[in-house]
């Protein structure tokens, strides 16, 4: 009986390696000096899959992948059906937050009510807080450099995950707003953990076991 963990290259996969070691899982090959995208691990009936940090969710929910690690911004734009959330891992922490290019009034735009243009790749938590705030919004939706739009002038205001903030400050943009504090979730697939109770119990209890604490 495998099970399939899905997880997605960069700081989700290098915070997730110290929780896989407390469930006894380690991945036998370097990802990073691989093409590979299925790797086997020390356990001969555990491997992981590396996917797109937006596609964790859809893996999950649909049986590509028995549990996976998402960033709570991905499964808000999911929208998380059929997916069991048993623990927040407390890993990969960020928030999200709306920003500008340095000089733009922001609150003073916000204020009259003028209708802004938002480029993102998080539209639905973009939509949400902007509506809770009574403020108009046409959504551009953006996959990567997002820092452009509004140096370019595609858009009044970014909507991004923002960790440092030196990617902002090196573009001349400014944090204006915070919207909500990220970290990422562990995620499984409500079939497996019927099917697969045991040895995936085993796992969750593990992860829980070693969380980092605040």
């Amino acid at each position: 009986m495998t099970i399939t963990i899905a997880l997605s290259k960069g700081r989700i996969y290098d915070e997730t390696v110290p929780l896989l070691a407390a469930a006894g899982i380690s991945v036998t090959e370097d990802i990073e000096k691989s093409r590979k995208l299925i790797f086997e691990t020390n356990q001969s009936h555990v491997r992981v899959v590396l996917v797109r940090a937006s596609d964790v969710p859809v893996y999950v929910q649909y049986g590509g992948a028995d549990l996976g690690v998402a960033g709570l911004d991905s499964l808000i734009e999911h929208g998380a059906q059929g997916l069991y959330q048993p623990l927040d891992l407390k890993i990969a922490r960020c928030r999200v937050s709306v920003a500008v290019r340095n000089g733009f009034d922001y609150a003073l735009a916000v204020k009259q009510g003028a209708r802004l243009r938002i480029a993102t790749k998080y539209p639905e938590i973009a939509r949400n807080f902007f509506a809770t705030k009574g403020v108009h919004v046409d959504m551009v939706k953006l996959y990567g450099s997002m820092e452009l739009a509004p140096l370019t002038g595609m858009a009044d205001a970014i909507v991004d995950l923002v960790s440092t903030g030196n990617t902002l400050k090196a573009n001349d943009l400014v944090e204006v707003e915070p919207i909500m504090e990220i970290s990422s979730r562990l995620v499984v697939n409500q079939a497996s953990l019927k099917l697969k109770q045991a040895p995936l119990r085993k796992i969750i209890d593990a992860f829980a076991s070693a969380i980092p604490q605040d």
